[in-house]
């Protein structure tokens, strides 16, 4: 672990007494973490590191409202780039955020603090949010994984935007694992946000001899390090069954510099408008000018930067017939704090090189850490496909991550045994959860075991079930029914992996009232379960107190056990 005299407090803003405690139990149970401070904690400020704009969060943020409800804590507001608005952490009146592995550095913005107390191990994971690479960029240069969700897949309900219809949550932790863990959480559709929206993810891996697309133009403005360090990258990829495809970056490019370049910067002013327009001197440079410049567009011209978006995007549409991922680095070099501080718009504009056009193109990202340079700075890479890829880029990143050998962050920690993202397609399965008589040791468990399953282990559904004993059935029964919100608990089930081949006719076993349906698993998981008829459960014994069918069961030959 990093040693507590040696982090850097620039990284936090706010940081209460006591954490704000989540659930009791769920799927992100005794995780702890930290929230960008432009993401509402409901009783703490929010500053978007400008102490004028301050304010006192009434509630809680969308997704962090979903965290806490799946048992995570959070411990307090982190650093940032003022009002989002920058890639390399010292535009804050609250003091530069360094990186975590050489203080003279930048970490990285404008998600700074956020990357720097996960890097050095003070959370297990934090919010930051992604504009324009703010998500990626820090996690690359302090050896951290950012994952960038497809938009909209995250609610931004209770956030301060920066581009309201560009932005996106963001996930820092220091294994592919913890992000997708903790993104399982995070989704839901929310209507109150207009750029809210339902996606299906995909959820078959990436094929064993994946194509990954490599700009034919590449700059790391004279960074031999960083160079060497992507040609390894690359070199990495192959051995893991890639095949490297040269993709034209030019239309990219162009579409990363609309972003600050084009009257698409009006959104910029749009999203702080009523305090810019009265508090312009209490925005600190370069910020205020970028935000001002924003004012400067007619509506024609946003509309006109808009199609040009439009038409950049049909342009690289074909590009993704030749390749399945397209890798970058997740930033291009490293600045020094000073060095940044002389020259804040264009040495910040290099950061965003290979970050600036995945937004405004509707793309999914992961930046994943790849090696340790010569010079001890970190190197990351970040892997890029179309919207709703985000699993299939994590199951690739995850494996590459792993096949690195590099500690966790800063903290020197080896990364953990690996978990399972996708099931591979070449032994395809579905995952059934059992409630009643198909648990292992149960009557009925032998037509799972004839059917070569094998067995996940015990889970739990979301809180949101009853669990009912059903009359005169043989053997016997229960009957699961999902029920409204705050009227159910969650119920004890086991989680079985059936070869597909068998699954037909293992439904065509289960008798009326019974039927299979989606389950939802306290992590957030959807899975294949039994459910009953609601009629079926009018007269039945509500048994949801044992909390599942075993304790159930157990209670019957043990009266004393009758209530749990």
């Amino acid at each position: 672990m990093v040693p507590p005299d040696t982090l850097a407090p620039e990284a936090w803003i706010t940081r209460p007494e006591r954490p704000v405690a989540g659930a009791d139990a769920g799927a992100l149970a005794g995780l702890s973490f930290a929230a960008k401070d432009n993401i509402d904690v409901g009783g703490l400020p929010t500053t978007a590191a400008c102490p004028e704009f301050e304010y006192e969060a009434s509630r809680h943020a969308a997704v962090v409202q979903r965290l806490l409800d799946a048992g995570a804590r959070c411990v307090g507001k982190t650093n940032l780039d003022q009002f989002a608005c920058g890639l390399n952490g010292t535009r804050s009146p609250y003091g530069a955020v360094p990186n975590a592995f050489d203080a003279r550095y930048v970490s990285g913005g404008s998600s700074s603090g956020s990357a720097y107390v996960v890097a050095t191990g003070q959370v297990d994971f934090a919010l930051g949010t992604d504009t324009a690479g703010s998500g990626r960029v820090p996690a690359g240069l302090n050896n951290i994984v950012g994952l960038k969700p497809s938009k909209g897949l995250i609610s931004t309900r209770g956030v301060v935007p920066a581009a309201q219809s560009v932005d996106c949550v963001s996930i820092f932790a220091r294994t592919v694992a913890t992000a997708v863990r903790v993104l399982r959480q995070a989704i839901a559709h929310d209507p109150r946000d207009p750029y809210s929206r339902k996606l299906e993810l995909k959820e078959t891996p990436l094929p064993a001899a994946f194509r990954f697309g490599i700009p034919d133009e590449l700059e790391f403005h004279g960074d031999a390090l960083a160079q060497a360090a992507f040609a390894d990258a690359q070199r990495r990829l192959r051995e893991l069954g890639g095949i490297s495809v040269r993709i034209p970056f030019a239309p990219l490019a162009q579409a990363a510099s609309l972003l600050y370049e084009s009257a698409l910067v009006a959104e910029r002013y749009s999203a702080i408008r009523h305090f810019f327009d009265s508090h312009a001197d209490a925005v600190i440079e370069p910020v205020r000018g970028i935000v001002a410049a924003g004012c400067a567009y007619s509506a024609a011209e946003v509309f006109e930067a808009q199609a040009r978006v439009r038409e950049l995007a049909q342009r690289v549409a074909p590009m993704w017939e030749s390749i399945d991922v397209l890798v970058v680095p997740t930033a291009p070099t490293h600045y020094t704090i000073e060095r940044m501080r002389a020259e804040p718009v264009s040495l910040n504009r290099h950061l965003g090189a290979y970050t600036n056009f995945v937004n405004l193109l509707d793309y999914a990202a992961l930046a994943v850490p790849s090696s340790l340079r010569p010079d001890g700075l970190p190197f990351g890479i970040t892997l890029i496909g179309p919207c709703a890829s985000d699993l299939q880029l994590a199951e690739l990143g995850q494996r590459y991550h792993h096949a690195t050998g590099l500690a966790q962050g800063a903290t020197g920690e080896p990364l953990p045994a690996p978990q399972t993202i996708l099931a591979s397609r070449e032994h395809a399965t579905v995952t059934v959860a059992v409630v009643g008589a198909h648990l292992s040791g149960m009557p009925l468990n032998a037509q799972l075991t004839e059917r070569g399953v094998c067995l996940i282990g015990p889970a739990r559904t979301s809180a949101d079930y009853r669990l009912y004993a059903l009359p005169g059935t043989t053997p016997p029964k229960p009957g699961l029914q999902r029920v409204r919100r705050g009227e159910g608990r969650a119920i004890a089930l086991e989680l079985w992996d059936m070869p597909l081949a068998h699954y037909g006719s293992f439904v065509s076993l289960v008798p009326q009232p019974l039927s299979i349906g989606t389950l939802t698993l306290d992590d957030g998981r959807h899975v294949q379960g039994f459910l009953c008829e609601a009629e079926s459960v009018r007269d039945a014994l509500d048994i949801t107190h044992f909390g599942g069918w075993r304790a159930y069961m157990a209670s019957l030959a043990d009266p004393a056990a009758s209530h749990p």
